[in-house]
């Protein structure tokens, strides 16, 4: 399938959850570009350039995947990067009516662009980076949520 992907996220941080969907994303399309977002309404814990730079390391193992930042909306984005579909990650059904209305509206503004939800493995269902950042804050194990560079990267912001 010539096709490219662009999976959009605060990656804040990155988890073992998003590389999970990168992985399966990566078997599914031609390209994969992972589309870091500033996202100026929230107050990231990384910066942009550390978001993007830690989502580079950890998937530097995937030929056909690569990392970019962008602070403007969504569908201009893909149309830049000449994506075809966009990925959105389904950890439970409380992610869907957002979901839902994200995607309907990227259909309004650019029609021609797809989205696809992929569902994480089972075990990666629950995590959220916004936990992995409160377990990390109170000094709790986030190794098995998170790659290792990551984890040492939450260890320095909280130390």
């Amino acid at each position: 399938m010539n096709t490219t992907a662009i999976y959009p996220g605060t990656f804040d941080p990155i988890t073992d959850g998003h590389l999970d969907i990168i992985a399966r994303a990566s078997r599914l399309f031609e390209k994969v570009i992972i589309a870091v977002a500033a996202n100026k309404g929230k107050t990231p814990l990384f910066s942009l350039e550390e978001r993007v730079a830690l989502a580079a390391e950890v998937t530097e193992q995937f030929q056909n995947v690569s990392i970019i930042g962008f602070n403007n909306l969504l569908v201009d984005c893909a149309k830049e990067q000449g994506a075809e579909v966009v990925l959105r990650g389904l950890r439970a059904v409380s992610d869907f009516e957002y979901e839902f209305q994200l995607a309907g509206m990227n259909r309004r503004l650019s029609p021609e662009l797809e989205t696809l939800f992929l569902t994480p493995a089972e075990q990666y269902e629950f995590i959220s980076s916004s936990m992995i950042r409160e377990i990390a804050k109170l000094k709790g194990d986030v190794s098995s949520f998170v790659p290792e560079c990551v984890e040492k990267q939450l260890h320095k912001k909280f130390a």
